[in-house]
């Protein structure tokens, strides 16, 4: 057997980045997308300034409208699968048990030898 020497450097090839690293992925993708909503109403108040056509303004805005909702869509999606990765539920099957039931309290007489139930229980 040879042993590694700290130089050598192992590739590991099916290693997933961290869940902290997928989460900055995220993230940035979000606000990139969402640095296009502010400068879209910029260039409409632009587009209305130079034309003085309220309609393509309003087709500017219009364009600006469903960014929120495709950058928050594209930030939650999760990373693509690998090349010959089959998709599958993995059910995670809890198993239930009873709730458990107390035992009946147990009363020690001082005058009796064995410890009693208490009435009632």
């Amino acid at each position: 057997m040879r042993a590694h020497s700290a130089e050598e450097a192992f590739l590991i090839t099916r290693a997933e980045n961290s869940p902290e690293d997928q989460h900055r992925a995220r993230v940035r993708r979000y606000l990139t997308l969402m640095a296009f909503r502010v400068p879209a109403l910029i260039l409409a108040c632009i587009v209305y300034g130079a034309t003085q056509n309220g309609l393509l303004a309003l087709a500017v805005v219009a364009l600006s409208i469903p960014l929120p909702w495709v950058a928050v869509l594209i930030a939650n999606d999760r990373p693509a699968r690998k090349r010959g990765e089959v998709a599958e539920y993995k059910y995670a099957h809890r198993a239930q048990s009873a709730p458990s039931i107390p035992a009946p309290a147990k009363v020690i007489d001082a005058t009796a030898d064995e410890p009693h139930e208490l009435p009632g229980d």
